[in-house]
């Protein structure tokens, strides 16, 4: 029996234009400042719930997919997983991580996505890809969005690494990523989240 067939509801990843906006019915105005490759800038007029209003600066970003890959029986007792140990400059170093990334193109369904990034970055094939949820970074201040995922039942395929991407995989058990964010060994968001609701809810 599968992973999702063992379980009572069957998730799926929301569609591309389903991802977080900001509050139409808010916003009065909004003036680009800056435009890039990977986000856009820009400060928002926006009348707030008391019928003030007032600006915002505003992050928009495409969204990303981060993806869990798990090496040994999911349902074993202290499942095998892999991260990757990658570079980030904004960090000021490497940082432990799940494989992540942004679509490849506007409408790129978020489980191809979350394929594409994981064999781009670990060289794995998920032959089983599961969605687990959603998370907002920072609603501060970003419409970002990432979309979670756990992959099973791997076989081997192809890193294709960006010429900006510098990383290196690591395997440990379950337990021991547990133990490194709760030491602050892992620190990214993105991972945390991901380890502890696939621990809380289907791993081991």
């Amino acid at each position: 029996m599968s992973m999702e067939e063992d379980r009572e509801e069957v998730r799926t990843a929301p569609d591309l234009d389903a991802r977080s906006s900001p509050d139409p019915d808010a916003m009065l105005a909004t003036r680009p400042v800056y435009s890039g490759k990977v986000v856009d800038l820009a400060v928002d007029t926006v009348r707030f719930p008391d019928g003030t209003t007032g600006e915002l600066e505003m992050v928009r970003h495409s969204g990303a997919a981060a993806v869990l890959p798990v090496l040994s029986d999911p349902k074993g007792a202290d499942p095998v997983i892999l991260l990757i140990r990658q570079y980030r400059y904004a960090a000021g170093g490497n940082l432990l991580e799940v494989p992540a990334g942004r679509p490849a193109e506007p409408g790129e369904a978020w489980e191809t996505c979350a394929r594409r990034e994981l064999e781009e970055e670990t060289g794995l094939i998920a032959d089983q890809l599961d969605y687990l949820t959603s998370i907002l970074t920072t609603p501060g201040f970003t419409d970002e969005r990432i979309h979670l995922f756990l992959a099973t039942r791997l076989r081997e395929g192809r890193q294709r690494l960006d010429a900006d991407e510098f990383l290196e995989p690591v395997t440990l058990p379950l337990s021991e990523a547990l133990e490194a964010i709760r030491d602050g060994a892992i620190q990214d968001a993105k991972t945390i989240c991901t380890l502890l609701y696939a621990a809380g809810f289907l791993l081991g």
